[in-house]
């Protein structure tokens, strides 16, 4: 007995199930290829010859800081050296020469080259003639020089005692005319026992303006008639 004859709707009802059921299956089949197909385009570009700058891809490139550029060496200033005070040279003391035999006041003076007036007048000696054996003689420092005349202050009064050094070839009685003195007064100030003993540079006490001087007289021509 011949089958029955599949109904027509129900064939058209089965195709519609099965299309159904491969629908999503398709889709999904597709969606697949188009991921992979996708992913092969992406790994293309990305390691091609020109690759493109993709923000989220790029590495953040870090500026270079700057390091500054060492200036000169500063230069250490050398110190200056401080000039120490000079020292005040101490004078030294004078020699002391011990007169031997055969030996004059001139030739001790040439010896140490001092002038002979200066050695008497530092020694206090009047007659160069006239040293002995054994006499202790000092030797000036270099730079002495011959006592000065003393200076008369300009307010002396008569009777007033003025301080006199005694200089080469100096006499009491010149020393009294120079300052309207006496021998006399002199000698009693100063206590000498002899007015003709003085020596170089021996200090006297001289009384001033005790006598008037006299005054000098000047000889007048007179005409011869």
């Amino acid at each position: 007995m011949p089958g029955k004859e599949p109904d027509v709707a129900d064939v058209i009802q089965s195709y519609r199930r099965r299309r159904e059921r491969l629908m999503p299956m398709i889709l999904g089949g597709l969606a697949v290829v188009l991921l992979i197909v996708g992913i092969i385009l992406i790994v293309l570009w990305l390691t091609g010859a020109n690759p493109p700058q993709l923000p989220f891809l790029s590495t953040r490139t870090l500026t270079p800081s700057i390091t500054p550029t060492p200036g000169p060496p500063t230069m250490t200033p050398t110190p200056s050296n401080t000039p120490l005070p000079s020292e005040t040279p101490t004078p030294l003391p004078p020699l002391v020469h011990v007169v031997q035999e055969g030996e004059t006041l001139g030739m001790i003076a040439e010896a140490y080259e001092v002038d002979l007036l200066i050695l008497m007048a530092f020694n206090g000696i009047d007659d160069a003639n006239i040293i002995g054996v054994g006499t202790e003689i000092l030797i000036p420092p270099e730079g002495t020089g011959m006592p000065t005349p003393t200076p008369l202050p300009s307010t002396l009064i008569p009777g007033q005692e003025i301080i006199y050094v005694v200089l080469p070839e100096d006499l009491l009685a010149n020393i009294a005319a120079r300052f309207n003195s006496t021998v006399e007064a002199i000698v009693a100030a100063n206590d000498l026992d002899d007015p003709n003993n003085i020596f170089v540079g021996q200090r006297l006490i001289v009384p001033w303006g005790i006598i008037t001087p006299v005054p000098t007289e000047t000889a007048t021509a007179t005409e011869t008639p």
